[in-house]
């Protein structure tokens, strides 16, 4: 059985006192094994990554971003294989791992304006004199923590922006599906970085404690679950590292009385049921404003979902595949088996799902609940599968209220044709990214991710501007040479 290593200092090495089963939802049968770092294994990363930053450090920009564009092209034309690893693992229909990639794609084409994002400011004459200039110099060694549910993408977030900044890294990626990921990783060295400028451990636990506690790491930045996201931020922290940590999310949809009401339930189909709900973006929640929205949206989106078809990664003619595991189908199943204790109208049960020829799959159907309260654990916890969930309230502002007082503030959308009720929204709603007649608000690659509130942990949104303040620390110069024009005495008072 193929066992899937490490890349350290440019090298594949296949050290595992422990090993890991790897998954393929599609089947549920065992397809790989995972190499599990151990402590030394990750400190010999961080060293590999040490020992390269003096040189890349002093590598000018516009060679750095030269590497980038060679890699944005490998990508490119490696972008099949990178689908079908995609789809082995984390159980993606190709169709969807080709919209993950492109939008890490996209990543690496801003990182490859490095020589005009590091680039500072001047002043001149700010003094007698004098002038002044500021300078984005990197931090070391960083390192990355990367989920499951985007393993080309999220890493795509990090490194390249870190790398053209001058850093090294050490990824530590999902050891649920980490081949995309290392494939990836090796490529990037295919289009000339030097050996150890980026290395990646697959682990678990042990390797993150490594990350989050040895000296040598600078910053951390992490993409998964609240809880995780909390442990990381507090541990990161502690031991002195700058650290982003970005966590769960329960994101809503408000559907107004004068929306578009089929525009509204083609674009929640998607967003609710694309990659089996596994986005920490996905529309979880449609909040209708009246009963006769309900009762009007509920009945649309029952014949929208009508058709939809879950089935295997290698099926592109399927809308979307299983979920990660065993353990997560029946994660979600318990989820919408909650709902319905507590009350709640299961419209459309995706419980039983069955795909021909895949009995033994992770799979869940596109599920629809009715009636939900926030009084639900359904409604307070994150799913995190393939589940949409209609509430029912009688203002905008008792919609808004709802969202505010959620304690994951990531993503939200209003559907209206009222310009004076989006603007509204969007000045008062305490969530980080929102979208107006958009379901999926993600960023493009030259503004930044992130949310509020459980949602976030740290000063600074995920990729795009805030990517460079992340990984950079600025440093001011003032600069003055005397001459025989410029001869001061003895000042004892602040200069200004």
């Amino acid at each position: 059985m193929t066992l899937i290593g490490h890349l350290i200092n440019g090298e594949l090495s296949n050290e595992a006192e422990r090993t890991q089963d790897v998954f393929n939802p599609s089947t549920g049968e065992v397809s790989k094994q995972v190499a599990i770092a151990s402590q030394a294994t990750v400190e010999e990363a961080i060293a590999a990554a040490e020992a390269a930053y003096p040189a890349w450090r002093a590598t000018p920009p516009s060679k750095r971003a030269r590497v980038m564009f060679k890699f944005l092209q490998l990508l490119q034309d490696n972008s099949e294989e990178i689908c079908r690893l995609i789809g082995e693992e984390h159980g993606k229909i190709a169709h969807d791992a080709a919209g993950e990639l492109q939008r890490g794609i996209e990543n690496v084409e801003y990182a490859c304006y490095a020589p005009e994002l590091l680039k500072g400011e001047h002043s001149k004459d700010v003094g007698p004199a004098i002038d002044s200039w500021s300078e984005f110099q990197p931090l070391g060694v960083v390192a990355g923590i990367t989920p499951f549910n985007f393993p080309a993408m999220v890493p795509l977030w990090m490194y390249p922006m870190a790398i053209v900044c001058g850093n090294t890294f050490v990824l530590k990626p999902s050891e649920r599906d980490p081949s995309s990921t290392l494939f990836i990783a090796q490529l990037l060295e295919q289009a000339g970085l030097p050996k150890g400028v980026i290395n990646v451990v697959n682990g678990d636990k042990t390797a993150v404690d490594t990350l989050l506690t040895d000296e040598r790491v600078k910053a951390v930045s992490f993409v998964g679950s609240t809880p995780i996201a909390e442990y990381i931020y507090a541990t990161a922290n502690a031991n002195g590292k700058r650290c982003q940590a970005l966590g769960g999310a329960k994101n809503h949809a408000i559907i107004m009385p004068d929306a578009d009401l089929d525009n509204a339930v083609n674009a929640l189909t998607g967003a609710a049921f694309g990659s089996s709900g596994e986005r920490c973006m996905a529309l979880s929640v449609a909040v209708c404003v009246g009963k006769p929205m309900q009762d009007a949206f509920v009945a649309k989106m029952k014949a929208a979902m009508e058709p939809i078809q879950v089935g295997p990664c290698t099926d592109n003619s399927k809308d979307f595949g299983p979920v990660i595991t065993k353990e997560h189908q029946q994660k979600v199943i318990g989820y919408i088996n909650s709902a319905e204790a507590d009350g709640a109208t299961i419209e459309v049960d995706g419980r039983e799902a069955q795909v021909e020829g895949h009995a033994e799959g992770f799979y869940v159907g596109a599920t629809l609940i009715n009636g939900v309260t926030a009084e639900m654990e359904s409604y307070q916890k994150e799913i995190f599968g393939p589940v949409l969930q209609v509430m029912c309230v009688e203002t905008m502002e008792e919609a808004m209220q709802l969202i505010n007082d959620h304690e994951y503030g990531n993503g939200t959308c209003i559907f209206t044709r009222d310009g004076e009720a989006a603007r509204y929204f969007s000045d008062n709603i305490l969530v980080g990214m929102v979208g107006i007649n958009v379901p999926l608000p993600v960023p493009v690659s030259y503004h930044s991710f992130g949310g509020w509130k459980r949602s976030l942990f740290g000063d600074l949104h995920a990729y795009g501007p805030d990517a460079v303040r992340f990984y950079t620390k600025r440093k001011t110069i003032t600069q003055r040479w005397p001459s025989a024009g410029v001869r001061e005495g003895v000042q004892f008072a602040f200069p200004s």
